[in-house]
């Protein structure tokens, strides 16, 4: 009963120790090692431990900001390139190296679908496939409509990376509107690619292709 009228008075007189200050170093507490230290030191690691703490959820929101503003300005750049381009090629030049170099994609691939509306020229490294061949191989993902993550089928590999198939070991297929192609991106490793990674950038990048290429395979 004691020990509860005393808490009872600490309660209701919350200005007890800063009225009697010498107190608060009488105070022992224990802790885990078995040893005792005084309240004084405990609320000072208490503080320490605090801090530290703060200073590091500081250096990872400021990463966060830092990274958000490198990945701002690289698809600011490959947009732009891809407004730049004149033919299918050229665009299909800008998007795989700046997905190489600035967002560091091992393998990227970009098919679109025949019949083509022009001669199917100029077309780069921009990789063509009819739409029935791409239904018997990736039906599945085009038909979900949306962006998958993860590990595929070997034959679905085959199809997207071709040569390059040997080397992805997880990817994200981004199938573009309209059964327009797809867009693809590889990894060499097995968890790069989870089905829980966010696709909004690859998704975005999905939407300026859709609306550039088009025009851009009209003229080629």
């Amino acid at each position: 009963m004691l020990s509860r009228q005393v808490a009872r008075y600490l309660i209701q007189n919350p200005t007890f120790f800063a009225e009697n200050m010498e107190l608060l170093e009488t105070i022992q507490l224990p802790k885990e090692s078995g040893k005792t230290v005084s309240l004084m030191t405990h609320q000072t690691n208490l503080l320490r431990e605090r801090n530290i703490e703060m200073r590091q959820r500081l250096d990872q929101l400021l990463q966060a900001a830092r990274d958000n503003d490198q990945l701002f300005m690289h698809s600011r750049q490959l947009v732009l390139a891809l407004l730049e381009a004149r033919t299918v090629g050229e665009a299909g030049d800008a998007l795989l190296r700046s997905f190489a170099d600035d967002f560091k994609v091992e393998t990227t691939s970009l098919t679109v679908f025949g019949p083509l509306p022009g001669s199917g020229k100029h077309l780069g490294q921009v990789r063509t496939s009819s739409r029935v061949s791409a239904e018997n191989s990736i039906g599945s993902i085009l038909r979900n409509g949306r962006t998958v993550c993860g590990t595929l089928r070997p034959s679905e590999t085959a199809y997207l990376f071709g040569d390059e198939s040997d080397k992805v070991a997880s990817a994200a297929v981004v199938p573009l509107a309209g059964q327009l192609g797809i867009l693809a991106v590889g990894s060499s490793d097995p968890n790069h690619y989870r089905s829980s990674l966010g696709t909004l950038f690859l998704s975005y990048i999905g939407e300026v292709l859709e609306r550039l290429l088009p025009d851009l395979l009209a003229r080629s």
